[in-house]
């Protein structure tokens, strides 16, 4: 059985994920769509059909990481796709943040994705493709919010690292750097308007667009995937500018 597992699927990018793989994967038994709020999965199973397998349960619980490796072992499936789409950030000042805030980021965006990656791997073939939600947050650090931006550069090097050495099993990595988009992120994020000068001057990416192109971007054996002009340009000062510059340029 041939499946394809989305994590963060209950709203947003990882919604609009399970849409786009649903229609454009058509050779796939079954989606697997994960995240802690069971009744919007299966607001999501109703939407597009019995393809559609809620799977609700927090991957920040390594039992239920481990129950889930469980589940894939005896249901014999192959994951074809794996979408590490689940993650959060929150704007401020790190002292100004929480413990709690703080390392719930690391938990999720970094050891979360770490866990659910290995618990997927053995259950992967040659072709299959794992796409990391990462973020143009990772192409530099970012002042108020330093944790979220850490531990998406987290994520594009392990997804970099991961891309080569996974190429002798012929499965690719490709890490999506969407900027931002008009989802629960920005409220979750406490980001309204007004409260960061860059966030209400930046061009908004949209989602569905996000999920349709990157998803092609995979197919094709990509790396590393931005959308919209302005944030490939964005990713190129990155790497030609001081990091101490960049943050002046793009301080929040």
């Amino acid at each position: 059985m041939n499946i394809a597992v989305i994590t963060g699927a209950s709203s947003g990018l990882g919604w609009e994920y399970a849409r786009e793989v649903y229609t454009s994967r058509i050779e796939l038994d079954e989606i697997w769509v994960i995240a802690r709020r069971e009744e919007r999965l299966k607001e999501l199973q109703s939407e597009l059909g019995s393809t559609i397998i809620p799977v609700a349960f927090d991957i920040t619980d390594p039992k239920a990481v481990s129950n889930y490796a469980s589940l894939l072992k005896e249901k014999n499936a192959t994951v074809k796709l794996l979408i590490n789409n689940a993650g959060f950030g929150k704007l401020g000042d790190f002292d100004e943040l929480s413990l709690q805030e703080n390392t719930a980021m690391v938990r999720l965006n970094c050891e979360a994705l770490t866990a659910m990656t290995a618990a997927t791997l053995p259950f992967m073939n040659e072709q299959s493709e794992i796409i990391n939600s990462c973020s143009i947050a990772s192409f530099a650090p970012n002042t108020r919010m330093a944790v979220y931006s850490s531990t998406k550069a987290y994520v594009m090097s392990l997804s970099r690292a991961l891309r080569v050495e996974l190429k002798k099993r012929k499965i690719n990595v490709l890490a999506v750097c969407p900027g931002p988009m008009d989802t629960e992120f920005l409220s979750v994020a406490n980001i309204a308007k007004g409260s960061s000068r860059t966030f209400d001057t930046l061009p908004r990416v949209n989602a569905r667009t996000m999920a349709v192109k990157s998803l092609k971007a995979s197919h094709k054996g990509r790396a590393v995937y931005t959308n919209r002009v302005f944030y490939k340009f964005y990713r190129l000062l990155a790497k030609l500018l001081p990091h101490s510059l960049v943050m002046k340029m793009c301080g929040t």
